[in-house]
């Protein structure tokens, strides 16, 4: 055990990775968010007036559009009904803007239809939370009690952190799912062009790849932990 906290850890690997892949996918979204933010639709309307459209298309009239400060913090509120563009959507007129607006409407879209994973991620919220919060410090803190009490702890610790890496897994289907609408809508409602959709498309491939990158570390970490806390039952 004493190896983990006073000599060379080598699961800081893990973590490292982790780290990287984050760094990587959040440069990489940035980087095509930015570019695809100086094309500009040819129909000129904004992110809101595209999801306003989008929604109304599907018959969706219950949510509302929002605007929130920030880069990139669009979210849609299923508790709420509540549609959220950031500064860098909601008055834009670029093709990343749009996208990005018509991927949120892709989770509104979910919702509205009853969309399994959406459901089953809603549900995961509360456990994931605590999970990610006080999973990795059960763990720790079971390193330094007595071995009934500190593997009680280790055990609680794990299945705790194991709801947030759950959380992120169901994520990824329904981040793509609601991409893969919005693509589809911007192109039957005749909201961007052929090559304006190849445009929102990176835009949205690239955002995924961040949920990639946040369940890959999520499943790192959880590994990390279970080699740390297989250490202990070695000593």
């Amino acid at each position: 055990m004493f190896g983990y906290f006073y000599y060379y850890d080598p699961t800081l690997i893990f973590a490292l990775i982790g780290l990287v892949l984050s760094l990587l996918a959040s440069a990489r979204v940035n980087t095509v968010f930015n570019k695809y933010s100086r094309v500009m639709s040819r129909q000129g309307i904004t992110g809101a007036m595209a999801a306003e459209r989008i929604l109304h298309s599907q018959g969706i009239y219950d949510v509302r559009i929002e605007r929130v400060s920030g880069k990139l913090s669009d979210h849609y509120d299923p508790r709420s009904k509540v549609l959220r563009l950031s500064d860098s959507t909601y008055g834009d007129t670029s093709v990343a803007a749009i996208g990005v607006a018509a991927h949120e409407c892709g989770h509104a879209v979910q919702h509205a239809k009853g969309y399994g994973p959406l459901a089953v991620r809603s549900a995961l919220v509360p456990l994931a939370n605590i999970g990610s919060s006080l999973g990795y410090i059960l763990v720790i803190i079971g390193l330094l009690f007595t071995r009934n009490t500190g593997t009680m702890l280790i055990t609680i610790g794990l299945i705790a952190f194991s709801c947030a890496v759950l959380f992120q897994i169901v994520t990824l289907p329904v981040e793509f799912n609601a991409s893969s609408r919005a693509l589809v809508m911007l192109e039957g409602q005749g909201i961007l062009g052929s090559e304006e959709i190849k445009g929102s498309r990176k835009v949205l491939s690239a955002a995924a790849m961040t949920y990639v990158a946040a369940a890959a570390t999520s499943i790192l970490q959880l590994i990390r932990l279970i080699i740390i806390a297989g250490g202990r039952n070695r000593d």
